[in-house]
């Protein structure tokens, strides 16, 4: 019977390979690149044992356990210790995040466009596409797994031994396969991609939250979070595999779940379904522009929420910010030096650097999706009415501008708000309002890059991001990594001043925005020139 209803789900796991046969390779190649050079930046910032003792006393504030998890091995502070203790769970979080994106699309974003129904013509099974999506996933990440483990060990790094590089690649791993498991699951609960990635990012983000919740206060709360779990296994210190077990173990319930709800719903059907709209639209939802926003609106708001959460996880932390960069060499090195400011107030560009490339995100998300309405042949219907292209392109546009404002504003308040709940002496609203929205015409600019790629280049909308990745590796780990400061200046986000600690640029500011006017309006000319593919 399971044969009959997963028949050729390995051809069909060949066929999602060839479609992520270069996606797939650059996430595991930049995630096994970035582990090691981190391992080799901390050789290089606390070489000697007396260095990683001071950085070992700076992790037992509270603040730090509920960003990095529990220490351990804190009395000898290797270079093991420091890779497991303080790189392992945000690396967890890039791995679920390439989990959570690559189940989503080929689970319920083939569904919605239809390539499901016509691939389930074909002799494949029923759960085929769920068994093997599922399979080349956990082959993804077994792969990781590997490539990292024997990566950090063949290194060479003093204390990165086998079994401890094993175990880190191994806990990689399974949090990246629990979490495409519980996208899988997402997928059945809901019914569309935008529904799926939210329920799987806000699950995400409730499994970060709770385990710095209980890794402070309640270690009971950890325990319900599958980040909480893989943070205990102590990896390179006491090397502990049951909890990777456990967290593989979980991962196949869940999928178990998965697979049972696939098999008693519809197609495109979901256990949670949409909630029905009105009998007729409003005048503002028959425009261009109301429409947009309806399609973007659960993307909207989920993202608004967690801008101001993570805004307001930032700012919870910069009370004990002072006495924790006194001695943390490894984050100096990523500070811009500057007289007349406290260590706080110069760690603020690089937070700031930070959420703006976060924030930049859901602004992509949503200039994009006009591509996305078009590949699923959506947007020849409403050009088929007295819609122009640049009305239909304006309203993704304007949506694109006001979440860039909303994000920024959003975050920057939460930061301040929980910043001057927990400081004795609170950096001013202005501050952290001037050091945060002068992002905005760097996320202009990566709004003309979209409208551009859009307009001229629309097989090409995913450079967006790869460009965004580029920025975010650039801006944020060029200090760390020594990289040469040009690398930098290539990406609009560092080209903006660091507020507070360096004078208002104008030139730079100005140019930056002349330069999203012009590739917008280049966009827009391409769109109403080339034709439309669906």
């Amino acid at each position: 019977m399971l044969k009959k209803l997963t028949f050729n789900a390995g051809r069909y796991a060949r066929f999602i390979l060839r479609r992520d046969r270069i996606g797939i390779p650059v996430w595991l190649i930049s995630i096994t690149l970035l582990t090691i050079l981190i391992a080799f930046a901390y050789t290089e910032l606390v070489p000697t044992a007396q260095d990683r003792l001071v950085m070992a006393e700076t992790m037992r504030n509270p603040a730090v356990t509920a960003m990095f998890g529990p220490g351990y091995g804190l009395d000898n502070y290797t270079f093991g210790a420091i890779m497991g203790h303080q790189m392992m769970l945000f690396t967890a979080l890039v791995v679920a995040i390439m989990s959570i994106l690559l189940v989503a699309r080929h689970t319920r974003g083939d569904e919605e466009s239809g390539r499901i129904e016509m691939i389930r013509s074909l002799p494949v099974g029923r759960l085929s596409n769920l068994a093997a999506s599922a399979l080349v996933m956990l082959g993804t990440n077994v792969l990781l797994a590997l490539i990292v483990g024997f990566g950090l060990y063949g290194s060479g790094i003093e204390t990165l031994d086998l079994q401890g590089s094993l175990l880190y690649g191994a806990a990689l791993g399974a949090a990246g396969f629990i979490f495409a498991a519980v996208t899988a699951l997402f997928a059945q609960l809901s019914d569309s991609s935008r529904g799926t990635m939210g329920y799987s990012f806000a699950f995400l983000g409730f499994a970060y939250l709770i385990r710095g919740i209980g890794d402070v206060g309640n270690e009971t709360l950890s325990w319900l979070s599958p980040l909480g779990w893989i943070t205990r296994s102590e990896v390179y210190v006491n090397n502990i595999w049951w909890p990777v077990l456990l967290t593989i173990a979980a991962a196949f319930a869940v999928l178990a779940v998965a697979f049972y709800l696939n098999s008693i719903r519809d197609l495109e059907a979901g256990f949670i379904p949409t909630k029905p709209g009105r009998k007729t639209a409003s005048a503002f939802l028959k425009s261009p522009l109301g429409l947009a926003m309806r399609l973007q609106l659960t993307v909207f708001i989920a993202w608004a929420v967690g801008m101001f959460v993570l805004g307001a996880s930032y700012g919870s932390v910069l009370g004990d910010l002072e006495s924790y960069f006194e001695s943390m060499e490894l984050i100096k090195e990523m500070l811009i030096f500057a007289e007349g400011f406290s260590l706080t107030e110069q760690f603020l560009p690089m937070l700031m650097a930070v959420i703006s490339m976060v924030g930049a995100i859901p602004v992509l998300i949503i200039i994009l999706r006009l591509k996305g309405e078009e590949n699923k042949n959506r947007t020849e219907h409403l050009l088929a009415r007295a819609v122009s292209r640049t009305k239909l392109m304006s309203g993704y546009l304007a949506i694109s501008f006001v979440a860039g404002f909303v994000m920024l504003f959003l975050a920057v308040t939460g930061m301040w708000s929980a910043g001057a709940a927990v400081m004795e002496d609170p950096v001013s609203f202005g501050m952290i309002f001037n050091a945060g929205m002068i992002y905005l015409p760097a996320i202009w600019v990566m709004i003309g890059i979209a409208v551009f790629l859009i307009g001229f280049l629309p097989k090409r909308t995913g450079l967006t991001w790869l460009y965004l990745g580029y920025s975010f590796f650039v801006v944020y780990m060029g200090g760390l990594l020594q990289i040469p400061e040009w690398l930098a200046v290539v990406s609009p986000f560092g080209n903006i001043p660091k507020l507070p600690v360096e004078e208002m640029d104008l030139t730079k500011v100005i140019g930056l925005t002349i330069l999203a006017i012009v590739l917008t309006l280049i966009g827009f000319l391409g769109y109403n020139k080339r034709d439309i593919e669906g």
